[in-house]
């Protein structure tokens, strides 16, 4: 037992990071780091889940659900700060937890993280595949549907729209129409080859190296925010405040006992909307290719937290305001919003769907950056195979792991249906989040002698506060969630039991 709860010294990792020879290069400033911040936060969320939440759970008060979110998010920001600072290494919440909680503990964030990166570039990458589609249809293009959806998505051909994939509502909004959908073309997709095609552009793009994929990311995070700003800035002018009235609807009972609205609407909203926000930890993972990690790594974690928290509030208003709540609950919540405005704003039609593109793009880059780098932690450690921790001898890179989780985000993203890809990612999270913040409770108590560049204020409320909320969200998931939670620890436990424990390189300090 005391093997399973043993601690790697932080003072190794110290030494560690400080020792130039151990591997990876030191490249990103300050600004690099918000930049991949906000890169990995604004994408899904804004673009996608907004209109969802404002529809069926929080109407205008969808921006007290943000802020809500935020303030967890925040929470929790503040430990992982007071960790990227004190130990700038690679691994985020795996690192922090082997320093603190033990190897089995960490094992598991490990584990569990590769649900927030892997299976989130995956969830991402079929986002990015409709708004890509989009476009090509603009200009006349279109894919054949066998390869435009995840594998077995039945598929019709509806007039004057072209290939969607069959739902419930698709066939309510046919008969509506009088038009009979067993008789229109249909097809049975075999896999998402858009959703495939980005991850192994962006994969080819991290091998090269980590300086020319933070300029890239760079340069489409500029796109997007400046596609945000315009409909922030343009979109305020087309306001009603009629519609935001009332500002929290009354909360009321659906036929299937689910309730909506009231102030139980925003609880419900913000772990929703969680999925907004979900990649501002990714920057902890870059720690040990950070210029000034000790000043640069809190700026990052809490300065792209700050931004994207304040658009996300400008959004919801300006959105909610041009559109009533209730007709919210479609796929592009924005692009809906510009076409309440008619002529006025049509020329921000393309623009907003670029943003999109550029927006999810930059969040397939920051998951598939940061999954790597815990696996070479992990790999260091002995917890993995060696050869996970090999940096390319040009590159710099971790090359191997890079190239293995692109292959397999481009697997998931090719075969699996977005919405499971979405709760797995939600809760694995969520539950990194909890021991992050756990963490910082017992290292004040167990070493409180060590030097921290950055100190999270009002230990142990923050820490509290912050476990508390996600755990909270986490409760708030299906049941289904939980279920493939669980079956995914179990495959971590009998790897970690027939392989890992056999063959870590830390000595047991108990």
């Amino acid at each position: 037992m005391n093997n399973l709860f043993k601690l790697k010294p932080i003072n190794d990792l110290i030494k560690e990071a400080d020792d130039p020879s151990k591997g990876l290069k030191r490249t990103l400033s300050a600004t690099n780091l918000i930049s991949l911040g906000i890169g990995a936060i604004i994408g899904t969320g804004i673009f996608v889940l907004t209109g969802t939440a404002a529809a069926t759970h929080a109407g205008p008060a969808l921006v007290l659900a943000f802020i809500l979110s935020g303030v967890g998010c925040a929470f929790a920001g503040l430990c992982y700060a007071e960790y990227a600072a004190m130990i700038p290494i690679s691994g985020s919440a795996y690192t922090y937890s082997y320093a603190t909680l033990g190897e089995f503990i960490a094992w598991i964030i490990g584990w569990d993280l590769i649900l927030e990166y892997l299976f989130g570039a995956s969830t991402v990458a079929v986002g990015w595949s409709g708004y890509f589609q989009s476009i090509l249809k603009d200009f006349g293009i279109y894919l054949p549907p066998e390869i435009t959806a995840s594998t077995g998505t039945k598929l019709i051909n509806v007039p004057n729209e072209g290939w969607q994939n069959w739902t419930s509502a698709l066939t309510e909004r046919m008969a509506a129409a009088n038009i009979d959908i067993n008789g229109l073309q249909s097809t049975t997709a075999l896999f998402n080859f858009p959703a495939v095609l980005i991850i192994g552009i962006l994969t080819t793009l991290l091998v090269i190296g980590i300086r020319e994929s933070a300029n890239f990311n760079n340069i489409i995070v500029l796109i997007k925010l400046v596609v945000i700003v315009l409909f922030i800035v343009f979109g305020f002018h087309f306001i009603s405040t009629d519609n935001w009235v009332p500002f929290i609807p009354e909360r009321v009972i659906d036929a299937n006992g689910h309730g909506h609205f009231g102030w139980f609407g925003i609880v419900s909203a913000a772990g929703v909307i969680f999925f907004a926000y979900i990649g501002f930890d990714a920057v902890s993972t870059l720690a040990q290719e950070a210029k000034n990690p000790q000043k640069d790594m809190p700026k990052g974690i809490l300065g792209s937290l700050v931004v994207c928290t304040i658009l996300y509030i400008l959004v919801a208003l300006v959105m909610t305001g041009i559109v009533n709540y209730k007709e919210l609950n479609v796929p592009a919540p924005i692009a809906l919003a510009i076409d309440k405005t008619g002529d006025a704003l049509s020329w921000l039609r393309f623009p907003v769907k670029l943003g999109a593109i550029a927006g999810l793009s930059s969040v397939i880059l920051v998951m598939l950056m940061g999954q790597p780098r815990v696996f070479f932690s992990m790999a260091k450690d002995g917890l993995l195979p060696a050869s996970f921790a090999k940096v390319h001898p040009k590159f710099k890179t971790p090359y191997i792991t890079t190239i293995m989780t692109g292959i397999v985000a481009a697997f998931f993203a090719g075969v699996l249906p977005i919405n499971i890809l979405g709760e797995l990612v939600s809760i694995g999270t969520l539950f990194a989040f909890v021991i992050v913040c756990i963490g910082i409770i017992v290292l004040r108590k167990s070493r409180p002698d060590i030097e921290r560049p950055f100190k999270t204020p009002w230990v142990p409320l923050v820490p509290i506060l912050g476990a508390a909320i996600c755990f909270l969200q986490m409760l708030g998931l299906p049941m289904d969630t939980w279920l493939r939670l669980i079956v995914w620890m179990a495959i971590g436990f009998a790897i970690y039991f027939l392989y890992g424990i056999k063959h870590s390189k830390i000595q047991n300090t108990k």
